[in-house]
């Protein structure tokens, strides 16, 4: 059966496609009683508008895109259901790029949405974009933009975070709360914006705890496979070796633990293990994992709901402003204090 459009609506309550139309977008111009007429006939025949017509049109596409490194990401899979949530009740359906942490494919995918007309996009940066001069130019042509996770301070957008900083000195803390004081750092690219604020926070808690910075402490990983194992190798031979492993990433913290494993390093008896991470399984590894989880699904909504705003101009006067969500640190055995040896 061919999809019901305007002008057999029109035919059928003998209206012109103008009225139709108009009294579908409940226009002032519209008696109250047409509308009526209008709207229970399009509902009793389960009229549907065509998003593709109307963006040619130049109207609302009710479509938002998402671009995000991975959808298999954790946190990055719950920020896309609160998306969604929100989107669904605003009547807006969303698009979903990802970039698999490619520049070239970032760039690619935001010329995708443009294409397909979208009324706005949230945005979280991938591993290797540093220059940002395609989200610049995508500005200066008014194209509503939120970003959320891994943001841009040169970028003059609203932006969504949860608090990294706050997030990496709580758990920095705690591992030097359990008497650990040589803490390993493995995080991702140093330009990204949430591995500087982590770095920070991580560096404020030794700072406090009267723990010198060793920079020999820090590696940075690259997303790539099996990154791990390599660079827990090579803190394992600095003298002294860590005696707890802080990483920032879901991947990091499992090759970090399978690599502990491998080369027998007991956790937590020889080293504490505590990540940033949004996996639902970390209780269920052996040992059971500390982790900084973040409030993916709620970033997502509030991401959602700022667009929507800009989309619909709903404050205008309001200029662009960064949120931020507090994390939570839930400790588990990884991190446990070191037992102590008996004289």
């Amino acid at each position: 059966m061919d999809p019901v459009t305007i002008k057999d609506i029109a035919h059928a309550l003998n209206l012109s496609t103008s009225t139709v139309s108009r009294a579908l977008r409940d226009s002032y111009e519209i008696s109250p009683e047409t509308k009526r007429l209008v709207m229970e006939y399009a509902e009793r025949i389960n009229y549907r508008p065509n998003p593709i017509a109307l963006s040619l049109k130049g109207s609302s596409s009710k479509a938002l895109a998402v671009i995000v490194p991975q959808i298999a990401n954790n946190f990055f899979s719950q920020a896309i259901n609160g998306i969604e949530a929100i989107a669904y009740n605003r009547g807006y359906h969303v698009i979903i790029f990802q970039t698999h942490e490619s520049y070239e494919r970032e760039v690619a995918n935001v010329q995708q949405a443009v294409s397909r007309r979208v009324d706005g996009l949230l945005l979280s940066l991938s591993s290797e974009t540093s220059d940002v001069k395609h989200l610049k130019a995508l500005i200066d042509q008014g194209m509503p933009l939120v970003l959320f996770d891994r943001v841009a301070g040169e970028l003059d957008v609203t932006q969504v975070v949860a608090d990294n900083f706050g997030g990496a000195y709580a758990a920095t803390s705690h591992l030097l709360q359990t008497g650990r004081r040589r803490i390993a750092h493995l995080t991702i690219p140093p330009y990204l914006s949430i591995t500087q604020e982590r770095l920070a926070g991580y560096r404020a808690a030794l700072e406090q705890y009267g723990v010198p910075f060793d920079e020999n402490l820090v590696r940075y990983g690259t997303f790539g496979p099996d990154e791990a194992g390599p660079l827990v190798d090579e803190l394992l031979a600095l003298s002294p070796p860590p005696d707890a492993f802080f990483t920032a990433s879901d991947r990091l913290a499992l090759g970090c633990l399978g690599a502990l494993r491998q080369r027998g390093i007991d956790v937590p008896g020889q080293v504490a293990l505590l990540s940033f991470t949004n996996s639902q399984s970390a209780h269920l590894l052996n040992p059971p994992l500390s982790t900084v989880t973040q409030p993916a699904q709620e970033i997502g909504q509030l991401a959602a709901e700022r667009l929507i705003e800009l989309i619909e101009r709903k404050h205008k006067s309001t200029g662009p402003s960064t949120m931020k969500l507090p994390t939570t640190l839930v400790v588990r055995e990884s991190s446990a204090p070191q037992p102590k040896l008996v004289s």
